[in-house]
């Protein structure tokens, strides 16, 4: 009897001590930073308005946003505090002379100051450092061809030379150096994301013909054409860099189908919706079960293809 009673005893005392030892928490899982990187494409550009409505509306925080061409106008704009709701009401105004000035200049038929004029109206921050997300804006430096990479410093000339388009816009030039369109360095600008740190980056892709189903109609056509066949050539380093990469359709819109911006962000919306239980798989958000997306669930403009490659870019 005793000696079950010391028995007893022992478990009791190893019971104890078994409860007093401290739980070991699980550490929280770091979900991954998103960033996204805008190419240009003229009003075609709008496209990334509906692109960053749907991230919005999914309440994907984005830890950066880098901008090529038009692609920097809309990253400035939504860096600076503006919603995407705001912003698609801004470009369904915009038009080419918004931004655009006819001009005598050697170094093209136009002038984009007009453009600072805008960005500094429209936008709540004027400089890098006020911006409520960092902000990226890519040029390239006309005499040695270098990629320009913006990170300070007021944000309408960042802007303008990253689009002053070749030929049709004159260089910019900034603290005495000349700047052409970022798009010549990178034509979508995951790789400074990707430099920055980022863990995931979304690119958005605006890859079509200059001016579709018809012969180049002026000195203008030749050039955008000329530039989206060297385009094609171009997209070694950039697509490597990007963990997910969007294809939206705009094949049927020109460059300056500024009057067709309610289309243009349907179609981000629409493609970005397509690629979101993937994007949301790749940042380790939710588990997400995989849904086909059908080519005819999707508007005729809005159709692309959704596969993974070697990067994990979506196309």
């Amino acid at each position: 009897m005793k000696q079950l009673s010391g028995i007893a005893r022992s478990v009791q005392v190893f019971f104890r001590q078994l409860s007093g030892v401290p739980k070991t928490e699980a550490s929280p899982v770091k979900r991954k930073t998103l960033g996204v990187a805008l190419g240009g494409g003229f009003a075609r550009g709008m496209v990334h308005i509906g692109v960053l409505k749907v991230l919005e509306e999914a309440q994907i925080p984005i830890a950066a946003v880098s901008g090529t061409s038009s692609g920097a106008i809309m990253a400035a704009g939504y860096c600076s505090g503006l919603s995407a709701t705001q912003m698609a009401e801004i470009g369904r105004r915009l038009r080419f002379k918004d931004f655009a000035r006819w001009t005598l200049e050697p170094g093209g038929f136009c002038s984009n100051d007009r453009l600072g004029a805008f960005i500094t109206r429209t936008l709540p921050c004027k400089d890098f450092t006020e911006m409520r997300t960092p902000l990226v804006v890519v040029a390239t430096e006309l005499l040695s061809g270098k990629p320009a990479i913006f990170r300070e410093g007021p944000i309408c000339e960042a802007v303008r030379a990253s689009c002053a388009y070749p030929g049709m816009f004159t260089p910019v030039s900034h603290n005495g150096l000349l700047y052409v369109d970022g798009m010549l360095s990178y034509e979508v600008p995951t790789t400074p994301l990707k430099e920055m740190g980022i863990d995931c980056v979304l690119g958005v892709h605006l890859q079509s013909k200059w001016n579709p189903a018809k012969a180049p109609g002026h000195f203008f056509d030749v050039i955008g054409q000329c530039f989206a066949i060297a385009q094609t050539r171009m997209s070694l380093q950039w697509e490597k860099d990007a963990d997910l990469l969007l294809h939206p359709n705009v094949d049927d819109f020109a460059f300056d189908d500024f009057d067709r911006g309610a289309e243009l962000i349907a179609i981000g919306e629409a493609s970005m919706r397509a690629a979101l239980p993937q994007l949301k798989r790749v940042l380790g958000i939710a588990e997400a079960m995989e849904v086909p997306v059908k080519v005819k669930d999707l508007p005729a403009a809005v159709t692309q293809t959704v596969r993974p490659s070697e990067a994990g870019t979506v196309a």
